[in-house]
């Protein structure tokens, strides 16, 4: 029996990089930071709120798993800004918004209503794109 999700991947250009943003603009900790012997650097993070959760700052280069073709079809995506990557739950959209806004975030759209609640959408610093959420009371 699944019993939860404990890791996620979220593919990077640079994770030296990516960790400067999702720790130092996003606050998110540092789970893991481990280099292996073969030069590999298995960099997690996450929310402060969800100890439960790892997210996996993947580095897109070539490897056994990534032959050259695939590494600049996955690089190419990226950069284009259309992996959307997920969805982060706020308890204010609109002040995350403008916290995340002074910290150099980059915003695709600002606090709007929709029907399930107020939704920014922002990338990171490789061109993944996320939305930020705040749910609508029920």
């Amino acid at each position: 029996m699944i019993t939860r999700l404990s890791h996620a991947t979220i593919y990077v250009l640079d994770q030296a990089e990516a960790l400067k943003f999702y720790r130092d603009k996003l606050g998110f900790e540092v789970r893991t930071d481990a280099t292996m012997d073969n030069g590999f650097r298995w960099l997690t993070v996450g929310p402060k709120t969800q100890p439960g959760l790892e997210i996996v700052l993947m580095e897109v280069k070539e490897s056994p798993m990534f032959p050259p073709d695939k590494v600049a079809a996955l690089k190419g995506l990226i950069q284009a800004g259309v992996l959307g990557a997920g969805v982060w739950e706020v308890d204010d959209c609109h002040k995350t918004y403008e916290e995340l806004k002074a910290k150099g975030v980059q915003f695709m759209s600002p606090p709007t209503e929709r029907f399930y609640g107020t939704e920014a959408l922002f990338k990171d610093n490789s061109g993944n794109w996320f939305s930020m959420s705040q749910h609508k009371a029920h």
